[in-house]
């Protein structure tokens, strides 16, 4: 009885068993193919970071997110195989880092119609205070934004160099970085180029990279005027403009070829009658260069060519005759030979008809000879006195019975003409007039020689004998570097600049020195100036460095109050950095309170940095 129950008992026990390996085999290919689901689906949303663990009916999600955008995507690509209440979320996301600031930038636009501003600026700057500093020079749109940052390193010296640019170009645009700074502007004159391109480059702050792309065209010439002249001495031009690089390069080498120093320059410029101007040009000078001397003048597509005195007839007319054939078609050619000259110019004889004018080194002038009518003799005085001062004018001209057309033109003409000279003499002749004295002005024997053949017949013989001489040039009278600053150091030998006591204010007793030293810059334009702000050693620093800033800051204020153009002046404050005497004894640190003025340095810090050191009190 025994033996028969056992052994049933036996057979459900072993069928149990054999149900449950039967069912756990069940659960783990749903388990192996529940993960390889769940593992491809977070591969196909590129969230390989995570790793799934599954432990019957619920996934854990584990690994570590970049952020919480996808630690999402991998639990929604988990959701896509199993419900999302059977998902456990065990990961992490990584921590998010500081906001990297944005890049800070201006453009700024100027033309006729007023300035634009666009960028964006660090809201410690403000737009107020951008548009604020700007707004004299006419109407501005301030299009700038903000954005809550810190200044980057040099941004207020680029923002502060751009906005002197700007005030300086009436057509601009320029570029701000905190790193660099970029100017396309358009200027009137290659001189003008050259020297804003200079300035620009000196006033350009320490480690701020400037690049120019400035252009100044080519001016209009009219008339379109080249007047080469050969004596026996010398051999120039009076006045010389080319259209090209290349006809500027022709015209010089056909001048040096006639005798024409190296040193001779031609205008480029607008305005060339024919693209055969050049050929015409040289033609012309080589002919003058075969008589041996005289004068050619090309005013527009007209050419007079006037022989010396004393040039041989024949071969005078031989070459007059080629050079008419050989000119360009649309050049015309007149000739003339010169007559001897008697009197001589500026010696007036009543009974040959003349006019002459002459002009001292003092200012002086006297007008002799023959006008057409007392009409005419009127406003031939009136026009001296009105060019040269009333009462430097005399004036002992006379009506002459018959005189040749044009007579007044040419005589009003050459008033004018002696007006633009230092000192000279002007003679109007029937057969010729002259002109022959000094100037400061490199350019003016170009400018005479325009002025008076757009008046005078082409025909006539212009005889021009105006000279620069250097010693008139008023920019060879300008005081040197070093004259400037030594001349602000004898002033403040005798007093120096003083502040109230821990203030920027300047003391009521040094606007006088100030007066004195704005005399003297307003006099050395032509330099850059350094106002540099010190203090003594008393305080905190950060402290000193500042009010030496504010100090320098004021001076530049002050002179700027005085009518002083202030684009060679910067200021810069070096604290206690930069001692000239013990700050161990009062009369030491009275020495080093002092504001300077020396050439420009490279800065050794950013205007305006501060320390956080701990507060003594201020420097006095």
């Amino acid at each position: 009885m025994t033996k028969r129950r056992v052994l049933p008992a036996l057979a459900l026990i072993s069928a149990a068993v054999a149900c449950g390996f039967a069912a756990r085999a069940i659960v783990l290919e749903v388990e192996t193919r529940t993960l390889a689901g769940v593992e491809t689906a977070l591969a196909e949303a590129g969230t390989e970071f995570a790793q799934a663990q599954i432990d019957g009916l619920r996934v854990t999600v584990l690994g570590t997110a970049p952020d919480e955008a996808t630690r999402f995507a991998a639990l929604s690509a988990v959701g896509t195989v199993i419900a999302p209440n059977r998902i456990i979320d065990g990961m992490e996301v990584v921590e998010a880092t500081e906001i990297a600031p944005p890049r800070f930038s201006l453009e700024l636009l100027r033309n006729s119609d007023g300035l634009s501003i666009i960028g964006l600026v660090p809201a410690e700057m403000g737009t107020d205070l951008l548009g604020a500093g700007i707004a004299d020079i006419g109407p501005v749109t301030n299009m700038v934004e903000t954005a809550d940052f810190p200044l980057p390193t040099r941004w207020l010296g680029a923002v502060g160099f751009a906005l002197d640019t700007v005030r300086a170009l009436p057509r601009a645009k320029i570029s701000v970085t905190a790193e660099a700074v970029h100017v396309s502007a358009l200027v009137d004159s290659p001189e003008e180029k050259a020297a804003l391109e200079t300035r620009l480059t000196r006033q350009a702050p320490a480690g701020l990279d400037v690049t120019l792309e400035i252009s100044a065209p080519r001016p209009a010439i009219t008339p379109f005027l080249l007047r080469f002249t050969k004596t026996d001495d010398s051999a120039g031009f009076d006045a010389c403009a080319a259209d090209t690089e290349a006809a500027q390069a022709q015209i010089l080498d056909a001048a040096r070829a006639a005798g024409a120093p190296e040193s001779v320059t031609c205008r480029l410029g607008l305005g060339a009658p024919a693209p055969s101007w050049a050929d015409a040009a040289s033609r012309s000078i080589a002919a003058i260069d075969a008589l041996g001397g005289g004068t050619v003048t090309l005013s527009d597509a007209d050419v007079t060519l006037v022989g010396a005195v004393g040039t041989n007839r024949a071969l005078f007319d031989r070459v007059t005759s080629e050079l008419g054939a050989d000119l360009p078609a649309v050049f015309s050619l007149t000739s003339t030979l010169a007559e001897p000259e008697a009197p001589q110019p500026g010696i007036f004889e009543p009974e040959r008809l003349r006019f002459t004018g002459t002009l001292s080194p003092e200012g002086l002038v006297q007008l002799r000879g023959h006008v057409t009518d007392e009409t005419r003799k009127e406003v031939t005085a009136a026009l001296a006195k009105a060019l040269f001062g009333a009462d430097n004018v005399y004036s002992a001209t006379s009506v002459a019975p018959q005189v040749p057309e044009g007579w007044s033109i040419r005589v009003l003409a050459a008033v004018e003409a002696l007006s633009h000279l230092h000192n000279g003499s002007v003679t109007v002749s029937p057969d010729f007039v002259r002109l022959a004295g000094r100037t400061g002005d490199e350019g003016l024997p170009a400018e005479v020689a325009r002025l008076l053949s757009q008046r005078i017949p082409e025909e006539a013989d212009l005889r021009l004998d105006v000279r620069y001489d250097p010693i008139l040039d008023p920019a060879t009278a300008l005081p040197t570097e070093e004259e400037c600053f030594a001349r602000i150091d004898a002033i403040q030998a005798e007093g120096k600049i003083t502040f109230d006591p821990g203030s920027s204010q300047i003391a009521a007793e040094a606007r006088g020195i100030i007066d004195r030293i704005a005399e003297v810059i307003a006099d050395c334009a032509h330099v850059q100036i350094e106002i540099a702000g010190h203090t003594d050693d008393q305080g905190r620093e950060s402290m000193n460095l500042n009010l030496s800033q504010a100090r320098a800051d004021a001076v530049l204020a002050a002179l700027a109050e005085r009518r002083l153009l202030t684009g060679n002046l910067v200021a810069i404050g070096y604290g206690e950095a930069v001692p000239i005497a013990d700050n161990k004894t009062a009369e030491g640190r009275e020495a080093n309170r002092r504001i300077s003025f020396t050439p420009p340095t490279p800065p050794v810090r950013t205007p305006g940095e501060t320390t956080d050191e701990p507060s003594e009190g201020p420097a006095e």
